[in-house]
């Protein structure tokens, strides 16, 4: 078995872009080999700033032969009257590198045709290899690329080398003027001479002889041995430790080929700003790491990771300080002049601020998002509505200060350490933080009922909008970020087990923008389907079975905690096979009575005791209901329900429901479609039928 060593060598590649980047190469190999039918025992990708290399073991000598059936023209156009070949034949066998004689007629599904049966011969890997390795270079895509002087083809940064070795010999390959070799480059500072590849298998350990840790996983765990050394060699008069981000410990670990850890202090004056200023002037600028004591809080320092050996520790540790302090007296300057106006002042600004074009200004979304969070609030929480439409009055008014317009991921992270300094209520202040929380989908959720009421007012406020101007999220395409808003507000009404009727809220929301939206019941009913449609995805990734979701909001969706109650009754019940055999029955049901929507039964045209005793049956069960629905005891109903199964089997077996006599079949419909409306009452149970 052979081995094969593949290296693009680049100028430094951006962060972000390496580690999908090293995957799509893998991915692409394995790919382009199982197309070629050329086996291969593994692949370890290797990655850095400046090169992507794949180490491929076990490849197979060459492709299999294969045998090859190609059916030709049909027996009667391949030969004439005289049974002699037609040109037909003559040009299929020539096509084919054969000759008439080796073609046999075979019987089809159509007919008589020709057919030629050959053996293809597979060629040799080290054939096959060069160009498989071009179409890679070309395939790899990055999210920005462009052609660098004048090359044809893109890429994320201009290709420097290229290395292709297949057990040890160089493979005929060129890209635009680069000639595949077996040199590559070391540590473009420590080691910038070419360095000739001996050994494929070595690959990783001669890398590290020129001061470049390929692997990146290696180079991860280095990183963090440097920043927490680092620390430890510093003095901060208490114990300190290194407050890790796993994003920027991938960033750094991506802009080195050999990480040196670098500890710096900064001024005690700036621990005046809010931690997250300064956790994030350093991460966001710099991607230095903070330093904190042992109980997390912020100490004045930080570590750098540089990507050369530091030869004197004091002149690159000044030189780290007097970048960093450059930042931290902008964001200090920023901090201490907006806090000379307070954020009710800034609120009548937020009108030169665009929501969006169609939608009006900021403004006027807060004004919209103050409606919403009373009306949340009086039915949610009426103790809280005054705080909590404070908080909505405030909660954007920081996108004016000059913090956020230096750094907008710190909007209500700001607005709240203004409305501490401007007095307003540790309430109040909680709320315009919490208010954009969860950022992403499984992340943190407010903790205040407040700023619970104030994000979902927002997220409604915006969904709302977009749906009433026709700018919903249509396949890939979802500018505004619907799903995720969506699956905000799911998570916080499921967080604080709220009793919201979706259509009367959306509806709300859209009355709320006049005439610049369709606020018609149809534009509501898009919402709640689009709100629905997360739902069910997200419930059924939680783990809950799709047929009892789709069970209960097939039939409403408007209490989504309501929905819930319903799905885990349903959930509750569906392994008794009585039940399923009740589904199957129901199916049948909504089957016979279709459109059918009259539920007036006489008794007194009942003709046959199946049909007296099913009744009978549902009277019960109707009795059951009103008080088992009412109290949402949905898995007591579901239970109770169970009694309808005999009655029944029976009506279906002893009854004709499309009797001759008028009035005898629809009473028998109308029984029929009494059952299933009060069934209905919890969900539709066909679709948790099995069969």
């Amino acid at each position: 078995m052979n081995d094969l060593l593949f290296e693009i060598g680049s100028e430094e590649i951006p962060a972000s872009f390496i580690l999908p980047a090293a995957a799509q190469l893998e991915k692409l190999f394995s790919e382009k080999m199982e197309t070629l039918g050329l086996p291969f025992d593994s692949v370890t990708q290797f990655s850095t700033p400046r090169r992507l290399a794949i180490l491929v073991k076990g490849i197979g000598e060459r492709q299999e032969d294969v045998e090859e059936v190609l059916l030709g023209p049909s027996k009667k156009a391949a030969f004439d009257k005289d049974g002699n070949p037609t040109r037909a034949a003559e040009g299929f066998s020539r096509s084919k590198g054969a000759s008439v004689e080796a073609l046999e007629v075979v019987e089809t599904p159509k007919g008589e045709y020709l057919q030629l049966t050959r053996t293809v011969i597979g060629k040799q890997t080290r054939e096959l290899l060069p160009s498989l390795l071009k179409e890679i270079i070309l395939s790899l895509s990055f999210p920005k690329s462009m052609k660098w002087g004048v090359n044809q083809h893109s890429f994320a940064r201009p290709i420097q080398w290229l290395v292709a070795l297949f057990n040890g010999e160089v493979i005929e390959l060129e890209h635009e003027g680069i000639v595949a070799g077996n040199k590559t480059y070391g540590h473009r500072f420590m080691a910038p001479d070419p360095v000739i590849i001996e050994d494929s298998n070595g690959y990783e350990e001669m890398l590290e002889s020129i001061s470049v840790i390929g692997d990146f996983g290696c180079r991860r765990e280095r990183v963090q041995s440097e920043i927490q050394a680092a620390v430890g060699n510093a003095d901060f008069g208490v114990a300190a430790r290194v407050a890790v981000d796993e994003g920027l410990l991938d960033t750094n670990t991506n802009l080195v080929e050999s990480p040196f850890g670098v500890c710096g202090h900064f001024d005690g004056k700036f621990l005046q700003v809010p931690d997250e200023v300064l956790i994030t002037s350093m991460r966001e600028h710099q991607k230095y790491f903070p330093v904190v004591s042992e109980d997390g809080a912020l100490l004045p320092g930080f570590v750098a990771v540089n990507n050369t050996r530091v030869l004197k520790p004091g002149l690159t540790r000044e030189g780290h300080e007097r970048v960093l302090r450059a930042r931290l007296e902008d964001a200090y300057f920023f901090f201490e002049s907006d806090k000379k106006r307070r954020l009710d002042d800034r609120v009548d600004d937020l009108n030169g601020v665009i929501f969006q074009a169609k939608l009006g200004s900021i403004k006027e979304k807060t004004d919209r998002i103050i409606k919403l969070t009373r009306q949340l609030g009086e039915m949610l929480s009426p103790d809280l509505v005054d705080d909590a439409c404070r908080a909505a009055l405030l909660c954007k008014a920081d996108l004016t200060t000059d913090m956020v317009g230096e750094f907008p991921s710190l909007q209500g992270v700001m607005g709240s350490a203004y409305a501490v300094h401007d007095g307003e209520t540790s309430t109040v202040a909680a709320a315009i933080r919490e208010h954009y929380m969860p950022l992403r989908s499984g992340a943190e959720l407010p903790e205040s009922e407040a700023g619970a009421l104030v994000g979902m007012a927002d997220r409604i406020d915006t969904i709302a909008g977009c749906f009433g101007i026709g700018q919903s999220a249509t396949g890939t395409a979802d500018p505004f970020g619907l799903r995720r808003l969506s699956l905000a507000l799911i998570h916080q009404i499921q967080d604080r087990s709220y009793g919201v009727d979706l259509p009367s809220v959306f509806a709300k929301a859209l009355a709320l923008y006049g005439d610049r939206v369709d606020g018609s019941r149809e534009t509501v009913d898009r919402i709640v389907g689009f709100v629905k449609g997360r739902f069910v995805n997200d419930r059924v990734r939680q783990g809950m079975e799709q047929s009892a979701v789709e069970a209960v909001v097939s039939v409403q969706f408007a209490d989504m905690i309501d929905c819930l109650k319903k799905i885990e009754a349903f959930e509750g019940i569906r392994n008794d096979q009585s039940f399923d055999l009740l589904a199957g029955s129901f199916k049948r049901i909504r089957n016979i009575i279709k459109d059918n929507d009259d539920v007036a039964i006489n008794s007194e045209l009942f003709q046959d005791e199946a049909e007296i005793n099913l009744f009978n049956t549902y009277e019960q069960l109707e009795k059951i209901g009103r008080e088992k629905l009412v109290s949402a005891d949905y898995l007591g109903f579901l239970t109770a329900m169970m009694d309808l199964k005999e009655p029944v089997d029976h009506f279906f077996d002893d009854v004709m429901v499309m009797a001759e006599d008028e009035a005898v079949r629809n009473n028998r419909l109308n029984l029929l479609t009494a059952i299933n409306r009060l069934i209905l009452k919890v969900g539709d149970i066909s679709k948790m039928h099995s069969g």
